[in-house]
């Protein structure tokens, strides 16, 4: 019996690219664009108003007592800030994406 030797891999070819994703339309760039600054405005909305003086200035807290303690609370209007603070971010990102494509 003769030992058998180890196949020896085909002669490498080439590595095919993968194909270029497609051009994306006029229309989804356009909206996309909107997108993002729809994002954005909301993202500095989010941030900035519940530290102005308007944030008191309101209907919806003076329905229910607990209502008037949350939405007085720094940590709700941190948590607002901090939300806003993620819509800015991914609006950057989304530009940093149609920019790339």
């Amino acid at each position: 019996m003769q030992p058998t030797s180890p196949e020896v891999p085909p002669p490498s070819t080439p590595t095919q690219q993968p194909d270029a994703p497609a051009p994306r339309s006029v229309w989804s760039k356009a909206l996309s664009l909107i997108g993002v600054v729809i994002c954005f405005e909301v993202g500095v909305f989010l941030m900035v108003f519940p530290w102005m003086e308007a944030w008191n200035q309101n209907w919806f807290p003076s329905q229910h007592i607990f209502l008037l303690d949350l939405w007085e609370s720094n940590y709700f209007r941190g948590a607002l800030t901090g939300l806003g603070g993620i819509n800015v971010y991914i609006s950057f990102a989304e530009m940093m994406r149609l920019l790339r494509v």
